[in-house]
């Protein structure tokens, strides 16, 4: 499925949780969470609306790769003798400003996710919340596993609500572990839609689960996916209605 379609069906979620679970506050914080979630599998691929998002600096991956290459220029040409060690400190300099220049898309994303997750994962360290560090190392590793293989488990799922459920212990948010959990589930049962399905127990099992409806990216699938969110929200709003009213 297509990003767009995914967050909405993960907001609806989030406005089904907030509205049907008991004891579960109504809290646009809450909805805005599910919706967040539901695209949290695909950091799996660097062109993906999340990726995209929180690798917002990869452009500046590419200067560090120039910026590092150019101080280790400058330090080879001032302080090293000449000799082997200085030939190899130009190599190097070279090398970097080369390496810089190559990265392009996809790769340079998925450094920058790398750099915003160990970033995460010492800020948690920091302060000692643990949910802080889990959701750094996620957002690090993900980019380097295949498309719709170890996030889109069931086992993925888990660790992301066991990270919410963290965060409301640590935060004192009730419902965190609910929207979180329910909103990238979402995103699983939604591609298990497509003709791809989804491997959900991987690696016990290579079986990709899938009601193969809709051809992603196609005119019919398009519509097909407007279809099933616009459905659904009905289908959601109708329910909360309805316990409204009773």
């Amino acid at each position: 499925m297509r990003g767009s379609s995914h967050l909405a069906i993960g907001l609806i979620t989030g406005v089904a949780i907030a509205g049907l679970v008991p004891g579960i506050p109504f809290s646009p914080a809450g909805i805005a969470l599910a919706g967040f979630s539901s695209l949290a599998p695909d950091l799996d691929h660097p062109e993906s609306r999340l990726s995209k998002r929180l690798g917002f600096s990869h452009n500046y991956v590419r200067w560090a790769f120039a910026a590092a290459g150019a101080g280790l220029a400058a330090y080879t040409h001032f302080l090293l003798p000449v000799g082997p060690d200085r030939r190899m400190g130009f190599t190097a300099a070279l090398a970097f400003g080369l390496l810089g220049l190559a990265m392009q898309g996809g790769s340079v994303r998925k450094l920058a996710l790398l750099f915003t997750g160990v970033l995460t994962v010492l800020a948690g360290l920091y302060f000692e919340f643990l949910w802080v560090s889990l959701l750094g190392i996620f957002v690090a590793v993900a980019p380097f596993t295949s498309h719709r293989s170890w996030t889109h488990t069931i086992w993925a799922t888990i660790l992301w609500t066991y990270i919410g459920y963290l965060a409301n212990q640590a935060l004192g948010w009730h419902g965190v572990a609910h929207f979180a959990g329910a909103g990238y589930l979402s995103h699983l049962l939604a591609d298990s839609l497509t003709k791809q399905g989804v491997r959900w127990f991987l690696p016990f099992s290579d079986t990709s689960l899938k009601l193969p409806l809709i051809s992603t990216g196609s005119a019919t699938g398009n519509v097909l996916e407007v279809a099933i969110c616009a459905g659904y929200g009905l289908l959601v709003l109708g329910l909360v209605i309805g316990r409204l009213q009773f």
